[in-house]
Protein backbone atom coordinates (compact mmCIF):
# COMPACT_ATOMS: atom_id res chain seq x y z
CA UNK A 1 0.00 0.00 0.00
CA UNK A 2 2.84 2.33 0.88
CA UNK A 3 4.64 1.47 -2.39
CA UNK A 4 1.52 2.40 -4.37
CA UNK A 5 1.19 5.74 -2.62
CA UNK A 6 4.89 6.48 -3.19
CA UNK A 7 4.54 5.69 -6.90
CA UNK A 8 1.58 8.02 -7.26
CA UNK A 9 3.48 10.80 -5.46
CA UNK A 10 6.47 10.47 -7.83
CA UNK A 11 4.22 10.56 -10.92
CA UNK A 12 2.50 13.67 -9.63
CA UNK A 13 5.83 15.41 -8.99
CA UNK A 14 7.10 14.56 -12.51
CA UNK A 15 3.96 15.94 -14.10
CA UNK A 16 4.34 19.21 -12.19
CA UNK A 17 7.98 19.56 -13.33
CA UNK A 18 6.98 18.86 -16.98
CA UNK A 19 4.30 21.55 -16.86
CA UNK A 20 6.73 23.98 -15.29
CA UNK A 21 9.27 23.80 -18.14
CA UNK A 22 6.67 24.19 -20.94
CA UNK A 23 6.61 27.75 -22.42
CA UNK A 24 3.41 29.67 -22.09
CA UNK A 25 1.62 30.03 -25.46
CA UNK A 26 0.24 33.46 -26.29
CA UNK A 27 -3.52 33.61 -26.24
CA UNK A 28 -3.67 35.98 -29.25
CA UNK A 29 -1.22 36.82 -32.04
CA UNK A 30 -1.19 40.37 -33.33
CA UNK A 31 0.66 41.53 -36.41
CA UNK A 32 1.15 45.23 -36.97
CA UNK A 33 2.01 46.56 -40.43
CA UNK A 34 4.24 49.59 -40.68
CA UNK A 35 2.25 52.66 -41.61
CA UNK A 36 3.39 54.06 -44.95
CA UNK A 37 2.57 57.37 -46.51
CA UNK A 38 -0.14 56.67 -49.12
CA UNK A 39 1.88 58.34 -51.90
CA UNK A 40 4.87 56.12 -51.09
CA UNK A 41 2.58 53.09 -51.08
CA UNK A 42 1.18 54.11 -54.47
CA UNK A 43 4.70 54.33 -55.89
CA UNK A 44 5.44 50.82 -54.56
CA UNK A 45 2.27 49.49 -56.21
CA UNK A 46 3.29 51.13 -59.49
CA UNK A 47 6.38 48.94 -59.52
CA UNK A 48 4.52 45.70 -58.80
CA UNK A 49 2.78 43.44 -61.36
CA UNK A 50 -0.82 44.64 -61.78
CA UNK A 51 -2.32 41.25 -60.91
CA UNK A 52 -0.42 41.27 -57.60
CA UNK A 53 -1.79 44.72 -56.76
CA UNK A 54 -5.39 43.55 -57.33
CA UNK A 55 -5.25 39.97 -56.04
CA UNK A 56 -2.79 40.34 -53.13
CA UNK A 57 -2.03 43.90 -52.01
CA UNK A 58 -5.62 45.09 -52.23
CA UNK A 59 -6.71 42.40 -49.74
CA UNK A 60 -4.16 43.22 -47.02
CA UNK A 61 -5.99 46.02 -45.21
CA UNK A 62 -8.40 48.90 -45.71
CA UNK A 63 -5.62 51.43 -46.26
CA UNK A 64 -3.95 49.32 -48.96
CA UNK A 65 -7.30 48.71 -50.66
CA UNK A 66 -7.93 52.46 -50.89
CA UNK A 67 -4.55 53.01 -52.55
CA UNK A 68 -5.00 50.02 -54.90
CA UNK A 69 -8.35 51.45 -56.02
CA UNK A 70 -7.04 54.94 -56.72
CA UNK A 71 -7.76 56.25 -60.21
CA UNK A 72 -4.41 58.08 -60.15
CA UNK A 73 -2.57 54.76 -59.65
CA UNK A 74 -4.05 53.10 -62.75
CA UNK A 75 -3.85 56.25 -64.86
CA UNK A 76 -0.14 56.42 -64.08
CA UNK A 77 0.24 52.70 -64.88
CA UNK A 78 -1.29 53.39 -68.30
CA UNK A 79 1.17 56.20 -68.87
CA UNK A 80 4.20 54.17 -67.80
CA UNK A 81 3.46 51.25 -70.12
CA UNK A 82 3.17 53.62 -73.06
CA UNK A 83 -0.57 54.07 -73.58
CA UNK A 84 -0.98 57.53 -75.05
CA UNK A 85 -3.55 59.19 -72.81
CA UNK A 86 -3.70 62.28 -75.02
CA UNK A 87 -5.16 60.25 -77.89
CA UNK A 88 -8.17 58.62 -76.26
CA UNK A 89 -11.76 59.51 -77.10
CA UNK A 90 -13.16 59.50 -73.60
CA UNK A 91 -11.55 60.08 -70.21
CA UNK A 92 -12.26 56.73 -68.47
CA UNK A 93 -14.43 56.53 -65.37
CA UNK A 94 -12.64 53.37 -64.28
CA UNK A 95 -8.93 53.54 -65.03
CA UNK A 96 -8.23 50.09 -63.59
CA UNK A 97 -10.68 48.42 -65.97
CA UNK A 98 -9.36 50.62 -68.78
CA UNK A 99 -5.81 49.41 -68.06
CA UNK A 100 -6.73 45.71 -68.03
CA UNK A 101 -8.84 46.00 -71.19
CA UNK A 102 -5.88 47.53 -72.99
CA UNK A 103 -3.61 44.78 -71.68
CA UNK A 104 -6.03 42.14 -72.96
CA UNK A 105 -6.68 43.85 -76.30
CA UNK A 106 -5.90 41.54 -79.22
CA UNK A 107 -7.48 40.10 -82.33
CA UNK A 108 -9.98 37.42 -81.24
CA UNK A 109 -10.25 35.98 -84.77
CA UNK A 110 -8.04 32.95 -85.26
CA UNK A 111 -6.29 32.58 -88.63
CA UNK A 112 -7.37 36.02 -89.91
CA UNK A 113 -4.96 36.26 -92.88
CA UNK A 114 -5.49 33.17 -94.97
CA UNK A 115 -2.99 30.75 -93.44
CA UNK A 116 -5.14 27.86 -94.63
CA UNK A 117 -8.78 27.42 -93.63
CA UNK A 118 -8.19 26.10 -90.12
CA UNK A 119 -10.38 27.55 -87.33
CA UNK A 120 -13.06 28.56 -89.84
CA UNK A 121 -16.40 26.76 -90.25
CA UNK A 122 -17.50 26.58 -93.89
CA UNK A 123 -21.14 27.58 -94.26
CA UNK A 124 -21.37 27.80 -98.05
CA UNK A 125 -18.75 26.49 -100.48
CA UNK A 126 -20.27 27.27 -103.85
CA UNK A 127 -18.59 27.08 -107.26
CA UNK A 128 -15.04 25.87 -106.84
CA UNK A 129 -15.18 26.75 -103.14
CA UNK A 130 -12.91 28.73 -100.86
CA UNK A 131 -9.25 28.99 -101.80
CA UNK A 132 -6.12 30.62 -100.37
CA UNK A 133 -3.93 32.76 -102.61
CA UNK A 134 -1.02 35.20 -102.25
CA UNK A 135 -2.26 38.78 -102.31
CA UNK A 136 -2.36 40.27 -105.82
CA UNK A 137 -1.93 43.87 -104.74
CA UNK A 138 0.29 45.28 -101.97
CA UNK A 139 -1.61 45.56 -98.71
CA UNK A 140 -1.34 48.65 -96.42
CA UNK A 141 0.04 46.28 -93.78
CA UNK A 142 3.20 44.86 -95.34
CA UNK A 143 3.06 41.78 -93.09
CA UNK A 144 -0.13 40.58 -94.86
CA UNK A 145 0.87 38.02 -97.49
CA UNK A 146 -2.21 35.90 -98.22
CA UNK A 147 -5.97 36.21 -98.58
CA UNK A 148 -9.12 34.10 -98.74
CA UNK A 149 -10.80 34.00 -102.18
CA UNK A 150 -14.38 33.04 -103.11
CA UNK A 151 -15.74 31.56 -106.35
CA UNK A 152 -18.60 31.89 -108.87
CA UNK A 153 -21.33 30.71 -106.47
CA UNK A 154 -21.77 32.03 -102.94
CA UNK A 155 -19.07 31.16 -100.39
CA UNK A 156 -19.45 31.91 -96.68
CA UNK A 157 -17.56 30.89 -93.55
CA UNK A 158 -17.66 31.91 -89.91
CA UNK A 159 -16.14 31.74 -86.44
CA UNK A 160 -17.82 31.85 -83.03
CA UNK A 161 -15.91 33.65 -80.28
CA UNK A 162 -16.60 32.55 -76.70
CA UNK A 163 -15.93 35.71 -74.68
CA UNK A 164 -15.70 33.88 -71.33
CA UNK A 165 -12.97 31.63 -72.73
CA UNK A 166 -11.13 34.69 -74.04
CA UNK A 167 -11.03 36.28 -70.58
CA UNK A 168 -14.02 38.64 -70.83
CA UNK A 169 -16.38 37.51 -68.09
CA UNK A 170 -20.00 38.53 -67.52
CA UNK A 171 -19.01 41.30 -65.10
CA UNK A 172 -16.86 43.02 -67.74
CA UNK A 173 -19.36 42.59 -70.56
CA UNK A 174 -22.51 43.51 -68.58
CA UNK A 175 -21.24 46.26 -66.28
CA UNK A 176 -18.43 47.92 -68.22
CA UNK A 177 -19.72 47.12 -71.74
CA UNK A 178 -16.49 47.71 -73.67
CA UNK A 179 -16.62 48.61 -77.35
CA UNK A 180 -16.48 45.70 -79.77
CA UNK A 181 -14.61 46.76 -82.89
CA UNK A 182 -14.63 44.70 -86.08
CA UNK A 183 -12.65 45.33 -89.26
CA UNK A 184 -11.76 43.51 -92.45
CA UNK A 185 -9.99 44.22 -95.75
CA UNK A 186 -11.49 43.21 -99.11
CA UNK A 187 -10.70 43.67 -102.81
CA UNK A 188 -11.60 42.42 -106.27
CA UNK A 189 -9.40 41.11 -109.06
CA UNK A 190 -8.26 43.43 -111.86
CA UNK A 191 -10.30 41.50 -114.44
CA UNK A 192 -13.48 40.54 -112.55
CA UNK A 193 -15.75 42.34 -110.12
CA UNK A 194 -17.17 40.78 -106.96
CA UNK A 195 -19.81 41.04 -104.25
CA UNK A 196 -18.83 41.16 -100.60
CA UNK A 197 -20.96 40.30 -97.55
CA UNK A 198 -20.27 40.55 -93.83
CA UNK A 199 -22.48 39.85 -90.82
CA UNK A 200 -21.43 40.07 -87.16
CA UNK A 201 -23.81 38.93 -84.41
CA UNK A 202 -23.64 39.59 -80.66
CA UNK A 203 -25.25 36.59 -78.95
CA UNK A 204 -26.40 35.74 -75.43
CA UNK A 205 -25.72 32.46 -73.60
CA UNK A 206 -28.62 30.81 -75.50
CA UNK A 207 -27.08 31.94 -78.80
CA UNK A 208 -29.91 34.44 -79.36
CA UNK A 209 -29.34 37.79 -81.09
CA UNK A 210 -28.69 40.87 -78.97
CA UNK A 211 -27.37 43.07 -81.77
CA UNK A 212 -26.41 42.45 -85.41
CA UNK A 213 -24.24 44.33 -87.88
CA UNK A 214 -25.26 43.34 -91.42
CA UNK A 215 -24.63 46.06 -94.02
CA UNK A 216 -25.89 45.79 -97.57
CA UNK A 217 -23.87 43.77 -100.05
CA UNK A 218 -20.88 45.74 -101.31
CA UNK A 219 -20.21 45.50 -105.07
CA UNK A 220 -16.57 46.04 -106.01
CA UNK A 221 -15.93 46.69 -109.70
CA UNK A 222 -12.95 45.36 -111.59
CA UNK A 223 -11.59 48.86 -112.12
CA UNK A 224 -10.95 49.05 -108.36
CA UNK A 225 -8.14 46.51 -108.61
CA UNK A 226 -5.54 48.98 -107.38
CA UNK A 227 -7.26 49.46 -104.04
CA UNK A 228 -7.85 47.56 -100.84
CA UNK A 229 -11.06 48.50 -99.02
CA UNK A 230 -11.67 48.28 -95.27
CA UNK A 231 -15.01 47.61 -93.62
CA UNK A 232 -15.23 48.62 -89.96
CA UNK A 233 -17.91 48.78 -87.30
CA UNK A 234 -17.99 49.52 -83.56
CA UNK A 235 -20.67 48.00 -81.33
CA UNK A 236 -21.52 50.35 -78.45
CA UNK A 237 -24.16 50.45 -75.70
CA UNK A 238 -25.38 46.98 -76.68
CA UNK A 239 -26.75 46.13 -73.22
CA UNK A 240 -26.06 43.21 -70.88
CA UNK A 241 -25.93 39.53 -71.80
CA UNK A 242 -23.36 39.36 -74.62
CA UNK A 243 -21.46 36.05 -74.30
CA UNK A 244 -20.58 35.12 -77.89
CA UNK A 245 -19.69 36.85 -81.16
CA UNK A 246 -20.42 35.16 -84.48
CA UNK A 247 -18.37 36.55 -87.37
CA UNK A 248 -19.59 35.63 -90.88
CA UNK A 249 -18.19 36.79 -94.21
CA UNK A 250 -18.13 35.75 -97.84
CA UNK A 251 -18.99 36.70 -101.38
CA UNK A 252 -19.11 35.80 -105.04
CA UNK A 253 -17.74 37.05 -108.36
CA UNK A 254 -19.97 39.07 -110.70
CA UNK A 255 -19.19 37.22 -113.95
CA UNK A 256 -19.65 33.62 -112.80
CA UNK A 257 -16.27 32.57 -114.13
CA UNK A 258 -15.08 29.12 -113.21
CA UNK A 259 -12.23 29.25 -110.69
CA UNK A 260 -11.45 31.71 -107.93
CA UNK A 261 -12.44 35.16 -109.22
CA UNK A 262 -14.57 36.29 -106.27
CA UNK A 263 -13.89 38.67 -103.40
CA UNK A 264 -10.46 38.64 -101.73
CA UNK A 265 -10.60 38.86 -97.91
CA UNK A 266 -7.83 39.23 -95.34
CA UNK A 267 -6.83 40.63 -91.94
CA UNK A 268 -10.24 40.01 -90.30
CA UNK A 269 -10.32 41.43 -86.80
CA UNK A 270 -12.53 41.49 -83.68
CA UNK A 271 -11.20 43.49 -80.72
CA UNK A 272 -12.60 44.31 -77.29
CA UNK A 273 -11.67 47.93 -76.54
CA UNK A 274 -12.34 50.43 -73.72
CA UNK A 275 -15.63 52.28 -74.31
CA UNK A 276 -15.15 55.49 -76.26
CA UNK A 277 -18.57 57.15 -76.36
CA UNK A 278 -17.54 60.79 -76.68
CA UNK A 279 -14.58 62.36 -78.41
CA UNK A 280 -12.09 64.28 -76.27
CA UNK A 281 -9.08 63.85 -78.56
CA UNK A 282 -7.91 62.01 -81.64
CA UNK A 283 -8.42 58.26 -82.06
CA UNK A 284 -6.76 56.10 -79.41
CA UNK A 285 -4.58 53.44 -81.03
CA UNK A 286 -5.19 54.98 -84.45
CA UNK A 287 -2.85 53.82 -87.23
CA UNK A 288 -2.27 55.10 -90.73
CA UNK A 289 -4.64 52.49 -92.18
CA UNK A 290 -7.58 53.24 -89.84
CA UNK A 291 -10.35 55.58 -90.86
CA UNK A 292 -11.58 58.20 -88.42
CA UNK A 293 -13.88 56.69 -85.82
CA UNK A 294 -16.31 59.59 -85.84
CA UNK A 295 -18.52 57.32 -87.98
CA UNK A 296 -19.55 53.93 -86.68
CA UNK A 297 -19.09 51.94 -89.88
CA UNK A 298 -18.24 52.36 -93.50
CA UNK A 299 -16.11 50.93 -96.26
CA UNK A 300 -13.10 53.11 -96.98
CA UNK A 301 -10.67 52.96 -99.85
CA UNK A 302 -6.91 52.95 -99.33
CA UNK A 303 -4.78 53.76 -102.35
Amino acid sequence: MKRTEMGQTKSSNLAKKHRAVQPLLPTETQVSLPSLNSDILEEIFLNLPPNMVVCVCRLVCHEWKEVADRQSLWREKCRRVGYSLGEIYKSPDNWRMFYFLLKKKRNLIENPRGEGLSRWIIRLNGGDGWTIEPIMEKHPDVTVRKNFVTSFYMCEKYQIIDLENEGYNSSIMDTFQPDIRISEWFASRFDCGCKYNIRVELLNERMEYIEVFAPRTVIVHARSFRHWNQMTHIFQNYGPGVRYIRYIHGGIDTRYWKGSYGVHLTDCCVEICPPMHSIVGTGFGRTAKDESRNVKSRACTIS
